[in-house]
Parts: C-alpha cells; structure tokens; sequence
C-alpha cells in the first residue's frame, strides 16, 4: 500500500463533518471555505465515504453545432485515473450552454473510470443510470440526474474547474459522504485522523452530559467552554 493509499483508508474511516471539524483545527483556511453548498447532492448515501485525488474535465453538452464525441481528452482524462496511486474522484465541469439539462457520467462512463481506479464523480451538472452504478459501488456526487447525453463533448483534461462555486484543481483531495463534499487541504493532512478522533472524544463528553440525569445549563455552559 503506498502512502497516499494509506492515507486515504485512514480518512475515509471518519465521517465528512467530523473530518470538517478536524480541518479547521489545522487553521490552515478560514471556516468558510473549503467546502460544498446545497447545490452538491451525495445521490447514493448508502455507500459512505468517497475519497481520492481529483482527476479533472471540461465537458460540453448542449451545444446543438457540436456533435458528441469523446476526443483527446476523454484519453487524458482515463490516463489521469490509471496512471494516480491512489483512488481517484473524476470531477466535471460543464462549460457549455443550458447546464440544468446536461448530464456527465452513465454506466459505461463510471464503469470505466472504476475499472481504472476511481471511487466517483463529482459533477456540477447531471448524471443518469442510478440503478446500474449504484450497484457498481460508484458514487455520484451532482445536482440531480438527467436522462440523455446529448451532445456529449470532453473538451480539456486535468485544468482547474468550477464546480458549484467552488474551486478544483488536479491532485486536491476530496472527501464526502451523505453529509456533502469538502476539500481536503494539503497542510496537514497527516494530523487530520488524530485531530478527528479528538473532536470526536469532546463532542461525546458533552452529548454524555447532555443526555444525562444532571442536565443543566451552567454546566452546559462550562462544557461548551473547552
């Protein structure tokens, strides 16, 4: 197992807003950042964690003057996956008009890039064939799905993208679960499992208290403190 595989087992054992917390324990970024709004949907909760490096791509959908195909990238894109040491997440950006009705990964698609050795995709557009990749074991990360794939056109591979306002570059590592998505910094990563572990040790000393016979809110209050 190489380093960024153990790495990956050991923070794919913590769930998202435990790791959140962990991460801003670092103050290596401001509590603000860093992380997903509404928009990203975890479509298969189920399945747990999703972790790996960030394989990236520019897509183009609905442009009616732009048959789909693959092209170049869509290679660069599979060599990026083949070619990591560690799992991957392909993430997809869509550059092209009318994104509410674009979609960017079905079960070829995520059955390929598992083969290769990805653990989902994050999408700021659509994805289709729920049923099938969700018994692959393939997460989905999007905000919803769409039916057709139109006009499907991989443009560029491995540059920065946007995806619902936040933004991913190749090799950030990504972190998710029913909770939502975050990005995981690079400073400090190595702390991260000790520092989850310790919020969750205070966390469980006031919820013991919380829950228990004496209850009160001064003592509440002087919990909450530390």
């Amino acid at each position: 197992m190489t380093q960024a595989e153990n790495l990956i087992d050991r923070l794919a054992a913590i769930d998202t807003p435990t790791l959140s917390n962990a991460i801003e324990k670092l103050e290596v970024r401001s509590p603000v950042a860093g992380f997903w709004g509404r928009d990203m949907r975890c479509l298969f909760p189920d399945l747990g964690v999703m972790c790996g490096y960030a394989v990236t791509a520019q897509v183009e959908t609905m442009n009616p003057d732009e048959p789909g195909r693959l092209g170049q990238a869509w290679w660069d894109v599979c060599q990026a996956v083949q070619e990591k040491d560690a799992p991957t997440v392909v993430v997809m950006q869509e550059i092209g008009p009318a994104p509410g009705f674009s979609t960017h990964c079905g079960e070829v698609m995520a059955t390929t890039f598992q083969r290769l050795g990805a653990v989902g995709v994050v999408s700021d557009s659509g994805v289709r064939d729920l049923s099938e990749v969700h018994a692959l074991g393939f997460r989905y990360f999007a905000p919803g799905c769409v039916p057709s794939h139109a006009n499907f056109r991989l443009v560029r591979a491995q540059v920065p993208v946007s995806i619902c306002g936040v933004e991913v570059s190749p090799g950030d590592l990504l972190h998710g679960d029913a909770n939502g998505l975050i990005k995981v910094p690079e400073h400090g990563r190595d702390r991260l499992p000790e520092l989850a572990a310790a919020v969750t040790r205070a966390e469980k000393v006031v919820l013991d208290f919380v829950k228990g016979n004496d209850f009160n809110l001064d003592g509440l209050r002087e919990r909450m403190r530390h």
